[in-house]
């Protein structure tokens, strides 16, 4: 296959979030591009990737978890249990001593890390910016309105490009308009069989908590990344589960 000239981005417009998966599973295999990886998770082992994708999800709330259907030979990529073990890792600042961060750190209570030398010796210390962006997303809209586009949650940090593993998820941006609460997020790398469908149930449930305090009801989330992809190992269970 000759390669290409331009970028092909890829439009997904799923129902819910089972939906949105098994629609990215079937495109991916038809329109992804195999690389082998050079630097990041799984060095040397090769990749099927989309150039660039947005996907849409109308009611991400009506079936969060992926259906794999009875009797097919492949495992569930997740389940309710850990979405929502996944849900409390995103809410709460709590770290091992061998994580660099967390989602849920750079969210509720971000820090920065700072190397000094002292004696001699390299030390580093966290310094905390005493900031929820969640509360504070929830109070913009319950004390200003929905009028404004400044309601957005940052989790990568410009020090990250030293960090072995940067973060995927970068930004939650929020919009409340027809009286719904809707997440606009962006993935720089995104594993689609085994991250996928977690992440995006846990953050469905962030955003039916956050709709509840602000007093609206659970929107939509359209989601982008210049990096979802299938690992090797996983295109095979990808072509069963889509029948391909």
């Amino acid at each position: 296959m000759p390669e290409r000239e331009f970028l092909e981005p890829v439009f997904i417009d799923a129902f819910d979030l089972d939906d949105a998966w098994f629609q990215c599973l079937s495109k991916i295999l038809d329109h992804g591009h195999v690389y082998s990886i050079t630097k990041g998770s799984y060095e040397g082992q090769k990749r099927l990737e989309f150039d660039f994708a947005t996907i849409r999800v109308k009611k991400p709330a009506h079936q969060i978890i992926p259906i794999i259907p009875e009797g097919m030979s492949i495992p569930a990529p997740t389940d309710m249990e850990y979405i929502q073990g996944y849900l409390s890792y995103l809410l709460t600042g709590a770290k091992t001593e061998t994580e660099d961060y967390t989602y849920g750190e750079r969210l509720v209570d971000p820090k920065i890390k700072i190397k000094e030398d002292s004696c001699g010796k390299e030390l580093s210390r966290e310094i905390p910016l005493k900031v929820n962006q969640v509360e504070e997303v929830i109070k913009i809209y319950k004390e200003k309105g929905s009028g404004t586009n400044q309601a957005i949650m940052e989790i990568g940090m410009p020090s990250d490009i030293k960090l072995i593993d940067p973060p995927c998820l970068r930004l939650i941006d929020t919009r409340v308009r027809y009286g719904k609460l809707h997440f606009i997020l962006y993935f720089r790398s995104w594993d689609l069989w085994g991250g996928f469908p977690s992440n995006m149930g846990g953050l469905q449930l962030v955003k039916q908590y956050m709709a509840g305090e602000i007093g609206v009801s659970d929107g939509e989330i359209i989601a982008v990344s210049k990096g979802l992809h299938l690992y090797d190992y996983a295109w095979d269970l990808a072509k069963i589960r889509t029948g391909k």
